[in-house]
């Protein structure tokens, strides 16, 4: 049976806020009067629990049981969501159910088990194979092998030191002599390049600082909930998201028993959904935190005409290879296996263990002979050929694990009856050998193996390797087909209204790769491909240095984007890239004089003098990037779902990746322009007549009539509120623009919202609509002639 939604105190628009040292529970509340005004009802808080010192963004959590000292402490939580409450505000909270910080000095449930092993009463607490390595948990920590770094190894009374880091010894043994005394203990300090391969504990996707956390036993559920679900109970807190359900082991369970504890407040889940995939329907939330709402929004900005010229251009400049970035498809396969093969080696091992140990006590006969080999190449051929993140125990993993799949999977073996291990792989995830606790294990461990594949692989590799558009590579795209019909858009959201009305939508977060009006100016450069050859044709001429050629296309790019702003801004986020595209230097496997050459290339030219052509080009696609950021900002505004917007964003905000989009802002800003007046406008009608947004509103498209008719595009909400933005302007004026292209009003009169005194009825003309600025907002304000 589904349970019911969640309801009691739904938001209308929530306010993101990044806290951390500089930007305290204190500093929250002074915004706070400003945020009000601004006309959100809920400030939405990154995680507030007790944190790695110095953190700046909170999800390295060393303490459930208390709110972060450095923010505040209780008090200054108690505090912020009093002064909210003042100004009509709730607060929404982010919290880390998958994870902890691999911390000992400062997370005491991991110290106790370092101290005490498996008996601990925290042991429970951690996803530790405790069968592997000996019975020793791994701590890759060391700077080289242990034999180079044991004199930096020191016992301190009953701790044992190694620079910044302490661990407890085991009681009995600090008299030891060190090497007896390390055998000795209950995990094993290790060089930190074994954890790609020995590692035995699940982390949070290949980062070993992040230690895994199995909320699914019900005591570590409440441990490490208790102190958030008191802060609900007692009005501090209104709602929650949930931050990466994937890497749990049952999302559907946890949500389920969340869902419960919290009474259904409402809740959104950072769930990623592939292009075309569905949110679990028995899930008792309120939808996501908004990816899939990202993606619709950009791609009604993107000409899919000129994607595609775009793409050529980019194959023809930087020549990538097939796999390597010149096809997307291939490229995320190629990207799969290197991950699998690299920075998730232990956990396929795993994986593999289980399945062996699972074939080789089956009574099933179908299951026996079986060498470990052809079971870790049957796990890993599934694996890259998952188009979604993970099963779930609510959707028909047969779905997911395809026959297809399954068939090509085949192909890898070279002989034929060792590809029977396909067979017997994808039996056990289907659940064709039985639900014991071997089997369930096996299922669950896969499925939080997928979803780190699947993160690692597209966001984290992929998506810095395919770049002929960076607008399209951004978390929950599809950068394959990075354009989105208005009848594609006009289908989502009517599913929305329907499904998940109250979701989360965003179109700038804390891990978005670029800020939407970043991409919103990218987004224009499919609008005119031949322009953009012709500028980097220019700017590549006059200078030399190049390292390589998809980096050079993805730093113009990047500095089209952004716009004017400090060269370390740019260098950082495109050594980011780098490392993350791991074709040439890799936060693991470095290269100095290639770093060093991006680095000389970027200073001399995307933030040299001939940048200075890039810019000129931005300028003159001013009018345009501004359509679409007009655009993007109200229909987000405006479109099912709850708002969410990232601090800042109410005016202009160009950011990169982190740390670039993690830095502090001011409150109240400056002057945020049109954009800023758009914000508060739309927000001021979303929290005065909520019910034209909320669940039981309606979602109407409005086709405009006439030769342009395709650049407008228009919805109406619950008959009472209109919105209508210009898309591809560019290609619109290269077509001569409106001309007689009319948008058929409802019956009625409408009032524009965002330049007060104009009023339409009928069949309005578009030019007449869009004369100030390329979006509109309408409210009905009477019936026609009234």
């Amino acid at each position: 049976m589904t349970p019911e939604r969640p309801d009691p105190a739904v938001p209308t628009a929530t306010y993101r806020l990044q806290l951390q040292p500089e930007f305290p529970f204190t500093a929250a509340a002074a915004a706070v009067p400003y945020l009000a005004s601004l006309g959100v009802s809920h400030l939405h808080l990154s995680p507030v629990l007790e944190a790695v010192p110095g953190s700046a963004h909170g999800y390295d959590v060393v303490d459930h049981a208390r709110v972060r000292e450095e923010l505040g402490g209780e008090d200054g939580l108690r505090a912020l969501a009093a002064t909210a409450r003042e100004h009509g505000l709730g607060l929404v909270v982010d919290i880390v159910p998958n994870h902890m910080a691999m911390a000992p000095r400062h997370n005491r449930a991991l110290w106790e088990v370092l101290r005490e092993g498996p008996k601990s009463p925290y042991a429970r607490w951690f996803d530790i194979d405790w069968e592997a390595q000996g019975g020793q948990l791994l701590l890759p920590v060391l700077g080289g092998p242990l034999g180079e770094e044991i004199g930096a190894l020191e016992v301190d009374g009953d701790v044992l030191r190694y620079h910044d880091h302490a661990f407890p010894l085991r009681e009995g043994t600090e008299d030891l002599p060190l090497p007896q005394l390390l055998d000795a203990q209950w995990y094993r300090p290790v060089w930190w390049r074994l954890a790609r391969t020995e590692l035995n504990y699940r982390r949070f996707f290949s980062i070993s600082e992040l230690i895994g956390v199995r909320v699914e036993d019900p005591e570590v559920f409440d441990a490490t909930h208790g102190k958030i679900l008191q802060l609900l109970r007692e009005g501090v807190v209104d709602g929650l998201r949930i931050d990466h359900p994937d890497g749990l082991a049952d999302p559907d369970a946890y949500l389920l028993r969340l869902h419960e504890a919290t009474g259904g407040r409402w809740t959104v889940v950072e769930k990623i959904l592939s292009d075309g995939e569905r949110l679990p329907a028995a899930w008792p939330v309120a939808g996501t935190t908004g990816y899939d709402a990202l993606r619709h929004v950009d791609g009604l900005f993107t000409d899919p005409a000129g994607a595609g010229e775009l793409l050529g251009q980019y194959r023809r400049f930087a020549a990538p290879q097939t796999d390597r970035g010149g096809h997307w498809e291939a490229t995320v396969r190629r990207a799969a296996y290197r991950v699998l093969e690299h920075e998730l080696a232990a956990e396929v091992d795993r994986l593999t263990r289980v399945a062996s140990r699972l074939c080789a006590t089956s009574p099933d006969p179908a299951l026996r002979d079986r060498a470990p080999w052809t079971l870790h190449a049957a796990l890993r051929e599934l694996l890259v050929r998952l188009d979604v993140y993970r099963p779930y125990t609510s959707v028909d993993a047969a779905a997911v694990l395809t026959e297809e799949a399954a068939a090509e999977a085949r192909l890898a073996f070279v002989v034929p009856e060792e590809a029977g291990a396909v067979d017997v792989v994808r039996g056990l995830l289907l659940g064709r050998y039985g639900d014991g606790p071997a089997q369930v294990e096996f299922r669950t461990r896969f499925a939080q193996t997928a979803s780190a594949l699947r993160a690692k692989s597209v966001e984290d590799t992929a998506f810095y390797r395919y770049v002929p558009l960076l607008s399209a590579t951004e978390v929950g795209g599809n950068p394959g087909r990075p354009a989105v019909s208005p009848e594609a858009f006009h289908a989502y959201c009517a599913r929305v209204q329907r499904d998940w009305p109250v979701t989360g939508t965003v179109v700038t977060t804390h891990d978005t790769k670029r800020s939407a009006d970043v991409r919103a100016a990218l987004a224009v450069l499919t609008e005119c491909p031949e322009r953009w050859a012709d500028v980097l044709t220019e700017v590549t001429r006059t200078g030399d240095g190049v390292p390589d050629a998809q980096l050079a296309w993805a730093a113009w790019q990047t500095v089209f984007g952004l716009g004017p702003a400090a060269p370390e801004r740019v260098r950082g986020a495109l050594l980011k890239h780098v490392r993350e595209a791991g074709l040439f230097t890799s936060w693991t496997e470095q290269e100095p004089p290639y770093e060093d050459a991006v680095a000389a290339f970027v200073a001399a030219g995307p933030c040299g003098p001939p940048g200075a052509r890039v810019a000129a080009l931005r300028e003159a696609l001013a009018p345009h990037i501004r359509a679409n950021v007009l655009g993007t900002a109200l229909v987000q505004l405006t479109m099912p779902g709850v708002p969410d917007l990232y601090q800042g964003t109410e005016g202009e905000y160009r950011a990169l990746v982190d740390p670039d989009n993690r830095r502090p802002v001011s409150f109240p800003p400056g002057d945020s322009g049109d954009k800023g007046a758009l914000t508060a406008a739309a927000l001021e009608v979303r929290g005065r007549r909520p019910e034209v947004f909320g669940d039981a509103a309606t979602y109407v498209p409005l086709p405009a009539e006439g030769a342009a008719a395709a650049h407008c595009l228009a919805f109406v909400r619950s008959g009472e509120v209109l919105t209508a933005v210009t898309r591809l302007s560019l290609r619109l004026a290269e077509a001569g623009g409106w001309g007689d292209t009319r948008l058929p009003l409802p019956p009625g009169r409408w009032t524009d919202v965002l330049t007060p005194g104009r009023d339409f009825s009928g069949h309005a003309r578009v030019a007449d609509l869009f004369e100030r600025l390329p979006v509109v907002l309408l409210e009905r304000s009477g019936t026609e002639g009234a």
